[in-house]
């Protein structure tokens, strides 16, 4: 019993000093688009590069879906994880997850890991990009803004939308933190 009890004790110790190890933007747990199911992202992503992404169904930048979805496909193997979130702050998204998720998997491919929609600008803004705009002095300006961390969890660097997939600057910035 008390190798049980000892055991049993050191599996909350050490999922407690994961927890405590884990970096302060990966601290939450989503919603998975159009699903119930949720992710921890400190226990799914941790130790991974991240590009995060707010998308949007009905917007001139929409056709970036393939190029991230490329981008995630080419340098997935590598550690890259390219993290989609729906929002309707720019008056561009479905009006249900069902038709996101339909757009997303049916005409662009999509197999990055996409959640909730979720508020990215403003009072209502997530804690999630609350954080990445106080640590990189950028909110979404529109849809298909860019946040880059890195693999310890470093909020690095924010890119407009206007910045695509395939522009050489981002490749070789996501490139270099691949490599290192």
């Amino acid at each position: 019993m008390k190798k049980r009890l000892a055991a049993v004790g050191l599996c909350l110790l050490s999922s407690s000093v994961l927890a405590q190890d884990c970096p302060s933007v990966l601290k939450f747990v989503k919603r998975k688009l159009n699903s119930q199911e949720t992710v921890n992202l400190c226990q799914a992503y941790q130790g991974k590069t991240l590009l995060v992404v707010n998308t949007a169904s009905y917007c001139g930048y929409t056709p970036q879906f393939e190029g991230l979805e490329a981008m995630y496909e080419k340098y997935r193997d590598h550690g890259l994880v390219i993290l989609g979130f729906p929002s309707h702050d720019f008056n561009q998204e479905a009006d249900n997850e069902e038709k996101t998720a339909q757009l997303c998997e049916l005409t662009y491919g999509v197999k990055f890991p996409m959640f909730e929609p979720t508020h990215v600008r403003g009072d209502d803004a997530d804690p999630l990009y609350q954080m990445l705009k106080r640590a990189t002095g950028e909110a979404p300006g529109w849809n298909f803004n860019k946040y880059l961390i890195d693999s310890s969890g470093n909020i690095l660097e924010h890119y407009p939308a206007s910045v695509t997939p395939t522009d050489p600057a981002l490749v070789k910035r996501v490139e270099t933190l691949l490599d290192s």
